[in-house]
């Protein structure tokens, strides 16, 4: 009971506290490093907003992911906040959007963007590479849009992750079909890699508009997660075959 209040709180905080939101999971050191590259994050978003908009890039990932009002959604390593302006409204005033990036700089701008849209569905929240700090059994859905090749620590995410999920919470993450080393993430090692965590893939889709693909995925319960020391890193043949 403690533990649910503690949670409804931090879900309660304003915009501008971009705090972590909980206690941190495992270590990133408990896990492998993954055997491929990992790109460097050089922009808060990977296209412009009109490309994305004609493409209906949110609205096919919402759809697909049926998310909905009501919900609780967090946009993992939101950046400028592209998903956060086009979801806040879609989950509405009983939903909530946890808007979560560890860049100081991207927290701060987005901060600011949020406040002069009041959205008062939504909390900026700081996280960590390896772990998102959002409370647990917290969220319906989490998106994870053009930046899982450039996570440092994917097991650990994934793992710290899957304790936010609610019970048959979906998280798609969106890429390119291309090597890490050139901001993608070929679609059988991404297969690899959350499988390797737990995770039950649930679609793949190629989304319209050359805007990349959608994978949904079922995250583990807690107690089904692997030991963090039982994870093999996934090999990447794709970079290793350039």
């Amino acid at each position: 009971m403690i533990r649910s209040l503690l949670a409804l709180l931090l879900l309660t905080l304003p915009a501008t506290a971009a705090e972590p939101l909980a206690p941190p999971g495992a270590d990133a050191e408990k896990f492998p490093k993954p055997d491929r590259p990992v790109a460097e994050i050089v922009a808060a978003q990977w296209a412009s907003e009109a490309e994305r908009d004609r493409a209906d890039e949110v609205g096919q990932v919402a759809r697909l992911m049926r998310i909905g009002p009501g919900q609780t959604v967090g946009d993992i390593g939101a950046g400028n906040g592209y998903y956060v302006m086009r979801l806040s409204p879609r989950v509405g005033p009983q939903g909530r959007i946890l808007a979560q990036d560890i860049t100081p700089d991207y927290l701060a701008e987005l901060e600011k963007r949020v406040a002069a849209k009041g959205l008062t569905n939504v909390t900026v929240v700081r996280g960590e590479s390896h772990d998102p700090r959002l409370p647990p059994a917290s969220l319906d859905a989490a998106v994870l849009v053009h930046m899982y090749h450039e996570i440092d620590q994917p097991f650990g995410l994934l793992w710290n992750l899957a304790a936010m999920m609610k019970p048959g919470g979906r998280v798609g993450i969106v890429d390119a079909d291309a090597i890490p080393s050139r901001h993608g993430t070929p679609p059988k090692l991404l297969r690899c890699e959350l499988a390797a965590v737990g995770y039950r893939e649930l679609s793949m889709t190629m989304l319209k508009g050359g805007v990349g693909y959608l994978a949904v995925f079922e995250a583990p319960a807690p107690d089904r997660r692997p030991d963090p020391a039982s994870i093999r890193p996934c090999r990447d043949e794709a970079t290793r075959g350039r």
